[in-house]
C-alpha cells in the first residue's frame, strides 16, 4: 500500500483511540495518540508545580522527549484536566503542529487521532473519521477505566470533567474540535468494539477503492459476519461489552 493517511478526531471517551490503533494493527502502518502529547506537556507543569501558562507551555512543548510520553501518570485525571487546558494555548498547539505533520507524511502512510487532525493537522487525508458517542456513554465509559487502573472518582464527577472537556474543545477560537466536511461520522454509543472498527475498516476501503491505492481489498467476509452476529445478542449485553471496553 503506497502513502495512505488516516484521521481521526472526536470527543473524549468517544472510542478514536480504540478504533485508531485497531486499524493501525490491520494495516501495520504506525499510530499517533496527539493527546499524549499534550498530556506530557500537562505532566511537566504539574511536576513544576506552575499555573499554565503561554510562553512556559510553549518552552516546554518544545523540549519534549520520546521518553516523556512514557510516563505512566499520563492518564490520571489531574493530567487530563491540566492537558485539555494547555490544548486550548495556541502556542502550544503550533509547538507541537510539526512534529504531528511530520509524522503523518512518513512514507507508508500512518494513524492519527486527536481534536483538529482532519481540520488542521491533515486535511489532505485520504481517510477522515469523526468518532463520537453520547455525554453518558463517554463519561461512563471513562469511569470504569479508571476504575480499572485504581483510580478513585466519582461517575459524577468523570460527567462534569466531560461535559467541561467538550465545552473547550468546541468553543476555543484556534482548532476547535469539529469534524471535516468530508468526514465520515462514526457514533459508537450503541456499538461494541467489533462493530465500530469494522465500520471504520469499511470507509478506509471504499476510500481505498475510490482513489484506486493498492491493497484496497474487500472488507474481509469474517469481519462482517462478526458485526451481524454481534447485532443479534441481547440489548444488555451489546452495552456491557461497549461501555467497559473503549477507552
Amino acid at each position: 500500500m503506497t502513502h495512505f493517511t488516516v484521521a481521526i478526531d472526536g470527543p473524549a471517551a468517544a472510542g478514536k483511540g480504540t478504533i485508531a490503533r485497531a486499524i493501525a494493527d490491520r494495516y501495520s502502518i504506525p499510530y499517533l495518540d496527539t493527546g499524549i502529547l499534550y498530556r506530557a506537556v500537562a505532566r511537566k507543569f504539574l511536576d513544576l508545580g506552575a499555573k499554565p501558562s503561554d510562553a512556559e507551555a510553549e518552552r516546554i512543548a518544545m523540549r519534549l522527549v520520546p521518553d516523556d510520553l512514557r510516563d505512566d501518570r499520563l492518564r490520571s485525571p489531574e493530567v487530563s484536566e491540566t492537558s485539555s487546558q494547555i490544548a486550548s494555548m495556541p502556542a502550544v498547539r503550533r509547538a507541537l503542529k510539526g512534529y504531528q505533520e511530520a509524522f503523518a507524511r512518513q512514507p507508508g502512510g500512518a494513524v492519527l487521532d486527536g481534536r483538529d487532525i482532519g481540520t488542521v493537522i491533515c486535511p489532505e487525508a485520504e481517510v477522515k473519521l469523526f468518532v463520537t458517542a453520547s455525554r453518558v456513554v463517554r463519561a461512563r465509559r471513562r469511569y470504569r477505566e479508571l476504575q480499572a487502573a485504581g483510580t478513585t472518582v466519582s461517575e459524577a464527577a468523570i460527567q462534569r470533567e466531560i461535559d467541561a472537556r467538550d465545552q473547550r474543545d468546541i468553543n476555543r477560537p484556534h482548532c476547535a474540535l469539529r469534524p471535516h466536511d468530508d468526514a465520515v461520522l462514526l457514533d459508537t454509543s450503541e456499538l461494541t468494539i467489533d462493530q465500530a472498527v469494522a465500520r471504520a475498516v469499511s470507509a478506509i476501503e471504499q476510500q481505498m477503492r475510490a482513489i484506486q491505492l493498492p491493497g484496497a481489498a474487500k472488507l474481509p467476509g469474517d469481519i462482517l459476519q462478526q458485526e451481524t452476529d454481534l447485532r443479534k445478542q441481547p440489548h444488555g449485553r451489546k452495552n456491557r461489552i461497549q461501555e467497559q471496553s473503549f477507552t
